[in-house]
């Protein structure tokens, strides 16, 4: 089989491999779609916790080829959305119900074989059915569930002033969830205006086209939208510019959520006085845990809606551009990779 591999960062290649057999209690996936996110351009650049050699993909969709021995809930010819983490249930992160932290975690397209490749191994118990799905929809099964993680995290109160910022598919899963799960008033906020139109529809009360900079003068617009502060800032951007702005756009006693991922050695500043005496709450939100299963049953009950969402695709041997797209393109929403 044909699947994507690297054996260091930055270098990658396609590597015809053999086609690997289930063991007990696992299936063998014919991978139909694996969306491509930010976080596999990190991996990409060696951030992350990769390790190698790496076939990555976490965001997988395939059909079940072959069971092993001892499976029982599944059938060959099942469309099925993978919960690429498989924590130990032992270590002291398990025992703690903090399966995230797990110390021993086997993360399929991180530390394990991923979906950019034409077949793969999965347990049968993060197997998702999902034939009742389209395809581009049940791609978002990852996604929607590290979303469904963060407002866990969050724990926001009903009737909240919320200012999202980004408009990327992270971005338009939280503006629906935000929308259906109580918020008061949300504002979306990013640099792209096809992704705010995209924003409006999904549910956003307001929308503010903006380009985050070092330069305050880029929040001026989200101080006239919210003049004494948002209840809540969620940044889903991953930029050091808009997570610094953050805080200062919160009311006394507001919570910023940060969602989107940085690099690994970014460095934001904050003044911890400001902290200290507007009695501020910074969260973050890592992954997921326990939420795989509503991200299904919000795409299956329509409260995540797909359409729009997968503007680019691209097969194995394209991987790289694929890469450079998600990366730099701002016409890119999502991408993912047709073994």
């Amino acid at each position: 089989m044909y699947a994507i591999r690297y054996d260091h960062a930055l270098d990658h290649y396609l590597a015809d491999l053999d086609i690997p057999r289930p063991g007990p209690g696992e299936v063998r996936l014919a991978v139909r779609a694996t969306g491509l996110c930010g976080t596999d351009v990190h991996l990409h650049q060696g951030e992350f916790g990769p390790v190698y050699p790496l076939t990555p993909g976490h965001e997988v969709v395939g059909e079940i080829a072959e069971l092993g021995d001892g499976v029982t809930t599944l059938t060959t010819g099942q469309i099925v959305a993978v919960d690429n983490m498989v924590p130990c249930g032992s270590c002291p992160s398990c025992q703690r119900a903090q399966p995230g932290f797990c110390h021993f975690m086997r993360a399929f397209g991180h530390t394990a074989p991923g979906g950019f490749a034409e077949f793969m191994i999965a347990p049968e118990t993060r197997c998702h059915p999902v034939d009742d799905l389209d395809i581009d929809t049940a791609v978002l099964a990852e996604p929607v569930s590290c979303a469904i993680h963060g407002l866990d995290i969050l724990n926001a109160r009903t009737g909240s002033d919320v200012l999202l910022l980004g408009a990327g598919p992270t971005g338009l899963i939280l503006t629906q969830l935000l929308r259906s799960g109580g918020s008061g008033r949300l504002t979306v906020a990013a640099s792209t205006a096809f992704k705010l139109e995209l924003a409006a529809g999904y549910g956003a009360d307001e929308t503010v086209q903006a380009r985050f900079t070092s330069d305050a003068a880029s929040i001026a617009p989200l101080r006239k939208t919210a003049p004494d502060g948002f209840d809540i800032v969620i940044d889903a951007t991953g930029s050091v510019d808009a997570i610094a702005h953050g805080t200062g756009l919160l009311r006394d006693g507001g919570t910023m959520l940060v969602y989107g991922m940085t690099a690994e050695q970014a460095m934001v500043p904050f003044r911890p006085y400001d902290i200290f005496r507007r009695e501020l709450t910074i969260k973050g939100s890592f992954a997921r845990s326990y939420g795989f299963d509503r991200a299904v049953r919000m795409l299956r009950t329509g409260r995540v809606r797909a359409e729009g969402f997968v503007t680019h695709r691209f097969g194995l041997s394209e991987y790289g551009k694929a890469i450079r797209t998600v990366d730099s393109d701002s016409t890119c929403l999502k991408a993912v990779i047709e073994p």
